[in-house]
């Protein structure tokens, strides 16, 4: 078994078939908030996107993998997860996971695809800590990152200017254990 595969998820390199899939969650103006999007994207740009995806981490300073559930032994793609800022010299990373359908949505998908990376990202990569950033009224993504010892180490008040309202982000960290 693969360390990017387990029980019922495989986290896979994107493929050219994926292009449908990213242009409908990337244009998705229903979570551009999320990902601080505010212009739609081009199949041009993803295509673009898709065939620059060969270049590892180390060039690329992220990584996208698809997170594909197995259900009755056919998998179907539900969702990706990334590491973007990368930074090799201070050994870290941030992290971000979208699980595109509410059906699979508190399925135990969203834990094991956060379960495979971080293992990749200190067994493989050899990070030292990987963060990420959720909206303080994001009780569900919170809950998911706290299982795995992520702690939140700050608050930015006021960060995120939503419709009608501004909302507050909090930074979560999970340092390697295995660097004690």
């Amino acid at each position: 078994m693969s360390i990017l595969s387990g029980k019922s998820v495989n986290l896979r390199a994107l493929e050219p078939t994926d292009i449908d899939l990213l242009y409908s969650w990337e244009n998705n103006s229903d979570i551009w908030s999320v990902s601080n999007t505010l212009v739609p994207f081009s199949k041009f740009i993803l295509e673009k996107y898709i065939a620059d995806s060969h270049m590892d981490i180390f060039q690329a300073k992220q990584l996208r993998l698809m997170i594909d559930y197995r259900t009755d032994n056919k998998p179907e793609t539900v969702g990706a997860i990334d590491l973007y800022d990368f930074d090799p010299l201070h050994r870290r990373a941030g992290i971000g996971i979208l699980i595109s359908d509410e059906k699979y949505r508190n399925q135990g998908v969203a834990t094991e695809a956060l379960r495979l990376l971080i293992d990749y990202s200190f067994t493989v990569l050899q990070l030292h800590q990987l963060f990420c950033y959720i909206d303080c009224d994001n009780k569900v993504s919170i809950k998911l990152f706290e299982k795995f010892r992520f702690k939140i180490t700050g608050e930015k008040k006021d960060w995120n200017k939503t419709p009608g309202e501004w909302k507050s982000e909090f930074m979560l960290q999970l340092i390697n254990p295995r660097d004690f």
